[in-house]
């Protein structure tokens, strides 16, 4: 489904990314891994169009992506969330979920000043799909209320509900489960499955190892912005390279 070919970005004397390659499998949950400052978050930027790549391919079902806009790789089909909360605190959770949902209403300028019958109709099914989406990431009670008075863990939820708004067939998680409790990793664990049991394929970028390890079919490992390994869980955690690079070397 998505493929990346020699990604490379560079934030002035930085070298965040450098020669990334790999490809995620349609219907898996594809995790990124790494220590702080590995290059993990600009990878997802890059993969979301964020942030464009000074080098390197991008290709979302053949299709080459690299150097578009947002908005485009968004049309597409891929999804994502924010490593620092994204949320639009003033207004409801439900109008929130709703935001991602227009991108698929065809509702122009036009229509929003005229506000003709077919843009009521179109309202009322966002608004439909978006409460269904908040009951399906445990919010359905949270719907009417301001986003300011909801939780952190109810909020992280939330921006998950928003993106899965917008319909994507490949959804970005960058650190889901990042400040909650246990109890609150379980959820976002049970709702990582759901979600790709409605045929969504998800890429989690996470640094909760037993989150990772628990829901992933395949793990990319990045250290110094390059890939150090790559592969199942198993495989990946028990790499000497892999544990050098988190745990460092034994000294005399």
């Amino acid at each position: 489904m998505l493929r990346a070919e020699n990604l490379a970005k560079r934030f002035g004397g930085v070298r965040a990314v450098q020669d990334v390659s790999f490809e995620v499998a349609a219907g898996t949950v594809h995790s990124i891994i790494g220590p702080n400052g590995a290059g993990k978050t600009t990878l997802l930027n890059l993969l979301s169009g964020i942030e464009q790549p000074d080098l390197g391919q991008i290709f979302f079902d053949a299709r080459a992506l690299a150097g578009k806009p947002p908005h485009l790789f968004a049309a597409a089909g891929i999804g994502r969330t924010f490593q620092n909360l994204q949320i639009f605190f003033n207004m409801s959770a439900a109008e929130n979920v709703m935001a991602g949902g227009w991108l698929h209403q065809a509702c122009g300028l036009a229509a929003a000043m005229l506000r003709p019958p077919r843009l009521a109709r179109a309202e009322q099914r966002v608004r439909e799909e978006a409460r269904g989406l908040l009951e399906l990431v445990g919010l359905g009670r949270w719907a009417d209320a301001p986003t300011e008075a909801m939780p952190y863990g109810a909020l992280k939820r939330l921006e998950i509900a928003r993106a899965l708004a917008a319909r994507p067939r490949l959804l970005l998680l960058d650190e889901p489960a990042a400040g909650l409790n246990p109890s609150e990793t379980r959820e976002i664990d049970e709702l990582i499955r759901s979600i790709a049991e409605r045929g969504i394929t998800v890429v989690l970028v996470e640094h909760n190892m037993k989150l990772v390890m628990e829901v992933s079919q395949r793990v990319l490992v990045l250290h110094e912005g390059r890939k150090l390994a790559e592969g199942d869980p198993r495989e990946v955690s028990e790499h000497p390279a892999v544990v050098e690079a988190y745990l460092g070397t034994e000294h005399a």
